[in-house]
């Protein structure tokens, strides 16, 4: 079974990292290529904000998801393997190719390129452990890894409480969250990675931990209350962005509270009747490619830096950029980083997720964890 609101909403948080890199990619386009003013720094929404959205989603599919490995023997087990499978193989790919880009080329990576000579900082960010860079700042190689570093510690965390049910494995989780937060907002100095778990962002994984919790106990909101919802979260998504346009982030608990809090007023909204693939196939065409996007996002979140960057070169190689100012250019963008996104979906990441998955758990397909939402980032914690 489908929640069509919840696939689109993936497909819209994956959409709102790209426009926020877009835009960076387009001011150097604009500065490089004379292609008429950068974009202003005045946005309507706060557009790295998808991840925010993301983390709500991941604490609400997972738990949804997990149906049927709730204190089943075995269960623990199964639920990793399939995550292993979702997120591992492609941001493996995606990091060795840019390891080798690293070493092909440091000069156009900068302070990232640095790892390279230091293998144990490398080595954990392959293996989703908080390192910092030479720089000091807590980043794997592929600067967009930080939120898998996140999404990683959900799991495991999430896993460990699978042996007390449903609603065990919620409260569970939960209340680790809300420990380790305030933990952190009391001990400032604790471990490197303790501190990064801490940030009061992994609340987002808790809320749409609870909020799953709440469907599944019964909860359906009518349509016009999930209306009503979706206008909520969109005008609050549309003031943090008014209230942060003079810091340019938000950090520790202002995050959660200015833009996590309308995350999950949205995805509280798309709490609607579930589908099978039937009714899936008998919606709208723009419907069905949404939900298709939403199937492509966790692509779309690794390649998207590749394919803005393309993009944007070819655009100055092809005299593009002074026929361009930066909206058009940025929408080009966008589009190539869809495109490059479903192919890679497509050819690459479904059959790959496939023969990992069955590889690491051959059981039998109906006590398998249906794919759930892959994580999205904005690739530096200043987004």
């Amino acid at each position: 079974m489908i929640l069509v609101p919840i696939q689109i909403l993936r497909g819209l948080a994956a959409l709102m990292v790209v426009w926020h890199h877009a835009r960076h990619e387009a001011a150097l386009l604009a500065q490089r290529g004379g292609g008429g003013p950068a974009p202003e720094p005045g946005m309507l929404l706060p557009w790295w904000g998808g991840v925010d959205l993301f983390f709500v989603i991941s604490g609400l599919v997972i738990v949804l998801a997990s149906g049927r490995l709730y204190g089943v023997p075995g269960g623990r087990t199964r639920f990793l393997a399939h995550r292993i499978a979702r997120v591992v193989p492609l941001y493996w790919l995606v990091s060795l190719a840019y390891l080798a880009l690293a070493l092909a080329r440091p000069d156009l990576l900068g302070e990232a390129a640095a790892l390279i000579h230091e293998p144990g900082a490398l080595l954990a960010g392959f293996l989703f452990w908080p390192a910092a860079r030479p720089d000091g700042v807590v980043q794997p190689l592929y600067g967009l890894g930080w939120t898998l570093n996140y999404e990683a510690f959900f799991y495991v965390l999430f896993a460990t409480g699978l042996g007390f049910g449903r609603r065990g494995a919620v409260v569970w989780l939960v209340t680790i969250l809300a420990l380790l937060v305030t933990a952190g907002l009391v001990w400032p100095d604790l471990p490197l990675p303790v501190r990064f778990w801490a940030n009061p962002i992994v609340l987002e994984f808790a809320a749409g931990a609870g909020l799953a919790l709440a469907y599944r106990g019964g909860l359906r909101p009518a349509a016009p209350l999930r209306a009503g919802l979706a206008v909520l979260g969109l005008l609050g998504l549309i003031l943090a962005a008014r209230l942060l346009a003079g810091l340019g982030e938000a950090d520790g608990v202002l995050r959660p509270l200015l833009v996590g809090v309308p995350a999950i007023l949205l995805v509280a909204s798309a709490l609607g009747p579930e589908r099978d693939a039937a009714q899936v196939a008998r919606l709208s065409a723009p419907t069905r490619a949404l939900v298709t996007l939403g199937d492509a996002s966790y692509a779309l979140y690794l390649v998207h830096p590749f394919a803005l960057r393309l993009a944007r070169e070819l655009l100055l190689r092809l005299g593009g950029a002074p026929a361009l100012h930066p909206y058009p250019a940025m929408v080009l963008m966008l589009a190539a980083s869809v495109a490059a996104a479903l192919l890679v979906h497509r050819v690459i990441e479904t059959p790959l997720t496939r023969r990992v998955r069955r590889f690491l758990d051959p059981g039998t397909p109906q006590n398998r964890v249906r794919a759930g939402a892959g994580p999205v980032s904005h690739g530096r914690r200043s987004d």
